[in-house]
């Protein structure tokens, strides 16, 4: 299944969630009711010895009540997690990891993640870190993948190995690009609606503690009638936790495995993801959860997690995770026993890649046909990190190239030099630029100018990863700071009133992870690649002069068959060579309004057009940096991952290349 497919059933899965929300609503409406009944019977049951009747409107009021409070709830908490992977991390009781942190633990955590965000080709994640919890859990949240955050806790950086930390941000990363964050993220606000009931009969039996002697003729004073009906409300809450168990079983199980099979998948070691299982099963003691969360909101997260937050006291179809063993079996085709998991001593951060111990199709067939066809991510171990230093901790080079370009991508400030330091070009050109700079960045103009005598000495192909790297960082920022070095730079690319190809190749993927909107959701405006012929011929011809340069003996013919590869493969389109936009009339404005329509096609309907795209790029060769640009761009501007052809023409660490 790919990744758009994955889009497309969590959509579907969506709808599952919508039945089972309105099935619990009707069985917690009905509930309260019953309640009602109950104790307007137990109070005002009869008066002198004649049965009263109900009020007028009596079931419909508990029935608005119950309904306002269960939607009410949703939309508080839909409120709440307006900012997503952010809020989630916060409400876990997560604190973020500074990308310039210097412990070794969290330095080491760093680099994993950054590794797979590279080779993923999306913006590199923020981290947080759960402090106070011991237990090997993580979790991914957000909207999509250009505000996403990955949690894990302390205990998985003090017992697990960097191979076993790799295999569970691998995971995390699946749920990043497999589409599960959006809906984990909608789950936890339906799931506080529906359990609201439970927090009023809280409060009703606390306010029922305060005992009085008043009585009167019509039944027992109000006091005695609140402790117990606060009771019964608590009890018809908890069909709220019975439903969200259901609902969350419902939508992430079968997801749990695809992540575990994935991890495997793109780290090329069984012993990443299933070491870190093997150690939460080894934790696990008595009534002691290896994966145990102990923070308030627990219950209500637990369906983020790599393994379950709260014990289970519901098992079978209705826990929220696969059972421990059955995931480790269908990582190593049979059972193995479980680890022993004591706190690690860390002397180093950087570690050499282990050859897996079992082969590598150890995985269920099943499962793993899953992950390879989700297999955004290019497998780390195949060749895609330089050789001198895979896995390991990139500023340990000690050159200053290293130094100066791993530190700075670090630091929010020093990283918003970078991106300046990335759009300087040369003659009178650099000159305009640096006096923009001096006046609008006057504190950074010397460091940008040293950073951009450090990413000269980088190869073309290393260039544009420094932006992925510096995400984290540039996120630091404030959104009006944020604001200010998108406007800086569009002033900079405008200097010589042109812009070029890597000019807009950084704005398009700045704008996509730094903008105001950039976490937030897109709608769907149009379902097929034939609502937007107009706009795929731009970007067929886009990519199709950036394929063929304008050295070749026959350019023109040139660009032309290759765009019509990629009519060819969308025969729906209906286009021909007449629709073929020649550079007079393609211009970059024309682009991003052509990216804009696309980003807003449903998820089923990006994969043939990055195929097409890809075909139009295809010239019997290896693929050229430019055209991996701007596909690279393109991705970035419809939200969907590189595919791996275009993420194996970078590199992991850029700096790697002062060696």
């Amino acid at each position: 299944m790919t990744f758009f497919e994955q889009q497309h059933q969590a959509r579907q899965e969506t709808r599952k969630l919508v039945f089972l929300f309105v099935l619990a609503v009707i069985v917690i409406v009905a509930a309260v009711n019953l309640v009602m009944v109950l104790l307007w019977t137990f109070k005002f049951g009869a008066y002198h010895g004649v049965p009263r009747q109900y009020p007028r409107g009596f079931f419909e009021t508990n029935t608005a009540v119950t309904l306002l409070l269960i939607g009410g709830g949703t939309l508080i908490q839909t409120f709440n997690l307006r900012d997503g992977g952010d809020a989630v991390a916060l409400m876990a009781g997560g604190r973020i990891v500074l990308p310039a942190t210097g412990d070794l633990q969290e330095r080491r955590l760093l680099n994993v993640v950054e590794e797979m965000a590279l080779a993923s080709g999306i913006a590199c994640p923020k981290v947080y870190l759960l402090e106070r919890e011991d237990a090997i859990n993580a979790f991914a949240a957000g909207y999509n993948q250009n505000e996403a955050v990955i949690a894990v806790t302390r205990g998985t950086l003090n017992r697990l190995t960097r191979d076993e930390l790799q295999g569970v941000v691998g995971h995390e990363f699946s749920h990043i690009l497999n589409g599960d964050m959006r809906l984990n993220i909608h789950l936890i606000s339906v799931l506080f609606g529906i359990q609201m009931i439970a927090g009023l009969g809280q409060q009703m039996m606390d306010a029922g503690r305060y005992e009085t002697d008043e009585r009167d003729d019509r039944g027992p004073p109000w006091q005695a009638v609140l402790f117990p009906a606060g009771a019964m409300f608590f009890a018809v809450g908890y069909i709220g936790v019975f439903f969200g168990r259901v609902i969350k079983s419902a939508v992430s199980r079968q997801r749990e495995f695809l992540a575990d099979a994935s991890a495997v998948q793109f780290t090329r070691n069984p012993d990443g993801i299933g070491g870190a299982l093997r150690k939460i099963g080894g934790l696990t003691d008595g009534k002691k959860i290896g994966s145990q969360i102990n923070h308030l909101n627990a219950e209500q997260l637990s369906h983020l997690f790599l393994g379950c937050a709260r014990p289970n006291f519901l098992s079978g179809w209705f826990a929220t995770h696969p059972p421990l063993k059955d995931r480790v079996k269908r990582i190593y085709g049979r059972s193995m026993s479980l680890l022993e998991a004591p706190e690690l001593v860390t002397r180093s951060i950087a570690s050499k890649v282990r050859l897996p111990d079992l082969p590598f199709t150890s995985v269920s067939a099943a499962d793993l046909a899953d992950a390879a066809a989700t297999s955004i991510i290019p497998p780390i171990a195949s060749g895609l990190l330089a050789p001198s230093q895979k896995f390991g901790n990139s500023s340990d080079s000690g050159s200053p190239l290293a130094s100066q370009l791993d530190g700075a991508v670090r630091d929010p400030i020093a990283a918003s030099a970078v991106i300046y330091a990335l759009l300087l070009g040369n003659g009178a050109e650099r000159e305009g630029q640096l006096t923009l700079l001096k006046k609008e960045a006057p504190h950074q103009a010397a460091l940008i100018t040293h950073l951009a005598g450090a990413i000269k000495q980088l190869p073309l192909s290393a260039r544009l990863p420094l932006v992925d790297l510096a995400a984290p960082a540039l996120r630091q920022l404030s959104q009006p700071e944020r604001d200010k070095l998108l406007a800086l730079v569009d002033m900079l690319i405008a200097t010589d009133s042109r812009i070029t190809l890597s000019e807009f190749v950084l704005q398009t993927v700045l704008t996509r992870r730094l903008a105001p909107r950039s976490g937030r959701l897109v709608p769907i405006k149009f379902n097929a690649l034939s609502e937007l012929g107009s706009d795929i011929a731009v970007l067929f011809s886009l990519v199709a002069h950036v394929a063929v340069p304008a050295s070749h003996d026959d350019a023109i013919a040139a660009r032309l068959a290759a765009f019509l590869r990629g009519v060819q493969l969308c025969p729906e389109l209906k286009l021909a060579a007449q629709h073929y936009c020649d550079g007079a009339s393609l211009s970059f404005s024309r682009v991003r309004l052509a990216l804009d329509n696309a980003n807003q096609l449903a998820p089923l309907a990006k994969p043939q057009l990055v195929k097409a795209l890809l075909a139009v790029a295809d010239n019997g060769a290896e693929l050229p940096i430019a055209s991996a640009d701007i596909l690279r761009a393109i991705c970035a501007g419809i939200e969907a991952p590189i595919p791996p052809t275009v993420a194996a023409t970078y590199h992991a660490y850029p700096w790697q290349f002062d060696n």
